[in-house]
């Protein structure tokens, strides 16, 4: 497992010692993502959690996959860093809350807003979920800072979970890895049948 201290509330799913890891990779504004984050909670937590099949043998890392053809997928992915920091335990919900608002980011409802509106928008989505002494701090870490082109406190988080999808060749989102191998007969329309048959398949210990 190839994961930065900071980024450890990215672990959502499993043990964090089980021997098997199950990377995806998500963008917030991605369609298809969203229907994966759905699967992960209904499906593959129940299965890797306590009392689950496999527990203690996988664990699901959420990769923060940015897609700059989406203008406000950045700005989305800093939120989601940004409570990681604040709030770790509330990294998972608030992702969730992301993916089910997600039309809010999406091209065209944002077209005609500043980018300082829409973080504005997405604090006002995270004070939802995480304890109220934690949005100042939240709304801290999304302020430009330093140098005119010196981004938010959280953008070496983002440059890092960048740089991890382009090392590995990461181009669309969903996209899965099996213990570092892309999988990519992984579907976002899986169901409890497919995600069954998959991990039955796959873990070996």
């Amino acid at each position: 497992m190839a994961l930065q201290p900071s980024l450890r509330p990215l672990i959502v799913a499993g043990r964090v010692d089980a021997p098997h890891t199950l990377d995806l990779f998500l963008d917030y504004v991605c369609p298809f993502s969203a229907k994966m984050a759905l699967a992960i909670e209904n499906i593959l937590r129940p299965l890797l959690g306590p009392d689950g099949k496999y527990d203690g043998k996988v664990k699901i890392i959420v990769r923060l996959q940015v897609q700059p053809w989406h203008s406000s997928s950045t700005l989305t992915h800093e939120a989601a860093l940004a409570v990681a920091r604040v709030s770790p335990g509330n990294f998972w919900p608030y992702s969730l809350s992301l993916f089910k608002n997600q039309d809010d980011y999406f091209d065209i409802p944002t077209s005609t807003l500043t980018p300082l509106q829409i973080r504005e928008n997405l604090a006002q989505l995270a004070s939802e979920i995480i304890p109220p002494e934690a949005v100042n701090e939240f709304r801290e870490l999304l302020k430009l800072k330093g140098s005119p082109n010196g981004g938010v406190a959280v953008t070496d988080d983002l440059k890092y979970t960048i740089k991890f999808s382009r090392q590995n060749s990461i181009h669309v989102s969903p996209t899965a890895l099996w213990d570092g191998l892309v999988a990519n007969e992984v579907s976002s329309g899986w169901g409890a049948k497919e995600w069954g048959a998959f991990l039955s398949a796959k873990v070996s210990v």
